[in-house]
């Protein structure tokens, strides 16, 4: 006889999501964090890319179920035979991008980033980013609203936005997209290979500063970044089989 797994329930602080909790914890119970050995994060997909930097350094796997709107990280909802559909998920294996950000004051500052790391304008006049990838310079001015590094898990997400490609998990690519580019106008970004070390430096940054952010952590007046893939670092997601992320990423490049 299979062992029921202990089930920690985190939810957004929306009325529906909570409602949700209480409903599930009544029928599945509910252990601690520290005692679980999967979690369900209920709302959309911030509450997901939340509960993951939660989980950071835990190991434990996440499976989402959507009480949001988009919930593209999302399994539907259900509160009925939870314990089967965590036996049946299939899981999805992530890593994060690694943030080091210098500031004009010489403060470096590290995060995470489990969708993209983002480069963006302060003020009304534009951004010029000198692009640089594994030390060889790739633009030497990149005049723009500001410019992205994204995992393929967040290339349906603000990267897909900004008309970037969407990636496959497994393809070890990660899009470089720019954001409104003014010069050179026709550049639309560039795939790189997972490995890639790709480097950021502010021109004229007293007169157009710019911010760096990986997912929610943002950094102000920055005026070199650099980022990569942190494979040191895993994420489980857990999808119902009918519903992985892999599936939906390819699904999402047919939508009209």
């Amino acid at each position: 006889m299979t062992t029921a797994p202990r089930i920690a329930f985190l939810a957004a602080p929306t009325e529906v999501a909570r409602a949700a909790q209480d409903r599930l914890a009544a029928i599945h119970g509910a252990a601690p964090l520290d005692r679980a050995d999967v979690v369900v994060a209920l709302g959309g997909d911030g509450m997901m890319l939340e509960t993951q930097h939660r989980m950071l350094g835990r190991n434990l796997p996440v499976y989402g179920m959507n009480c949001g709107s988009v919930g593209f990280l999302m399994n539907d909802y259900r509160e009925e035979g939870l314990a089967e559909r965590l036996a049946a998920a299939q899981a999805a294996m992530l890593h994060p991008l690694r943030m080091r950000a210098f500031t004009g004051g010489a403060t470096v500052m590290e995060a995470l980033a489990i969708n993209e790391v983002s480069l963006l304008r302060e003020t009304r006049q534009a951004a010029k980013i000198r692009v640089m990838v594994d030390g060889k310079t790739r633009l030497a001015e990149l005049i723009c609203d500001g410019i992205l590094v994204s995992t393929p898990a967040g290339s349906t997400a603000y990267n897909l936005s900004a008309h970037g490609p969407i990636i496959p998990l497994g393809a070890n690519l990660l899009p470089l997209t720019p954001i409104s580019a003014f010069r050179p106008r026709r550049w639309r970004g560039a795939l790189l290979p997972a490995e890639a070390e790709v480097v950021f430096e502010v021109l004229e940054a007293e007169k157009r500063p710019v911010s760096a952010t990986a997912d929610y952590t943002e950094v102000r007046d920055v005026r070199r970044v650099e980022v990569r893939e942190d494979r040191t670092v895993s994420l489980t997601m857990l999808f119902d089989p009918d519903h992985g992320l892999s599936e939906r990423i390819i699904a999402e490049q047919f939508t009209v």
